[in-house]
């Protein structure tokens, strides 16, 4: 590729790879894999994200159940219905939708899940696998990046990758990944010192920090490959709302292959959801529970 007119790397395709892959093995199973979201309170967003969830879900070939839970919901009766998910044998994958109401323990909550139904890959003994290098449910987003990067053909093994966001639903567990893809990795954010001495280090930079256009051209190497995993709504000059990441749109002319926002990491979260429900399913039909994740 060369600069100047950085190519898409368009989130649906790639999706499409994903969602295929996981229908076909998921037709190789017994039964289809069925994952059940916890949603608790009605907050406009959760509603919106559980459903399309939901509607992929179908589309892939796979069933699903939504609890929609009040939004007084006890911390007591979450945990109460998690065991009977995990206990339930035709239940495969649980997904918790965050954020979870404010008197309610997230850790709490996603540690109650079984780490063989986790396919949200945030249970703590998830992500000491996913550390250790053994195989396991990784979370959906960091997945996705990695299954995009591969789709498009973009090597990582031996590659400088760069990540801005250190959370523990992208940041931290991407890096993971990209160690064991035999990347060599940094882990910028907020605190770090000149962030765009650091950032023009790399051959790959993840933005994924939540701030509107933190990501300038004078801070990325020509020919670098940006995925922008950050989603903001920002008003438009024209007064409207809009949604836009964390990459300045004026890195395409510096850039190599840029992913957009809206349509480039968001679909590959679904898809990779849907291949982390069709794995577990497959790990418990293999073998069961037990201590095994994958």
């Amino acid at each position: 590729m060369t600069t100047g007119a950085a190519a898409v790397l368009a989130g649906p395709p790639a999706a499409g790879a994903v969602i295929a892959a996981a229908a076909a093995l998921a037709a190789t199973l017994p039964t289809p894999p069925h994952l059940v979201i916890v949603r608790v309170g009605d907050d406009p967003a959760s509603v919106s994200y559980v459903r399309g969830k939901a509607k992929k879900a179908a589309e892939s070939g796979l069933r699903s159940t939504v609890h929609a839970l009040p939004e007084d919901t006890t911390q007591a009766e979450v945990l109460g219905l998690i065991a009977t998910l995990n206990a339930d044998l035709d239940v495969h994958g649980i997904l918790v939708q965050l954020p979870l109401p404010g008197l309610i323990s997230e850790d709490a909550v996603l540690e109650a899940i079984h780490p063989g139904k986790d396919v949200d890959g945030l249970h703590p003994m998830n992500v000491g696998r996913l550390w250790s290098g053994r195989p396991t449910l990784a979370p959906c987003t960091p997945a996705g990046v990695m299954a995009m990067l591969a789709h498009y053909g973009l090597p990582v093994a031996g590659q400088r990758v760069v990540i801005v966001g250190r959370s523990r639903l992208v940041g931290r567990p991407l890096a993971g990944l990209m160690l064991a893809a035999d990347a060599t990795v940094t882990v910028a954010h907020s605190r770090t010192r000149d962030l765009g001495a650091v950032t023009r280090e790399a051959d790959i930079v993840v933005a994924a920090v939540g701030r509107a256009h933190l990501i300038t051209p004078d801070m990325v190497r020509p020919g670098a490959v940006v995925i922008d995993v950050g989603i903001n709504r920002v008003t438009g000059p024209d007064g409207k709302g809009h949604l836009t990441g964390d990459v300045h749109p004026d890195v395409v002319a510096v850039a190599s292959a840029v992913s957009p926002v809206p349509g480039g990491v968001g679909p590959m979260t679904v898809a990779q959801l849907m291949m982390n429900t069709v794995l577990a399913a497959s790990q418990q039909t293999a073998g069961g529970m037990g201590e095994r994740v994958l």
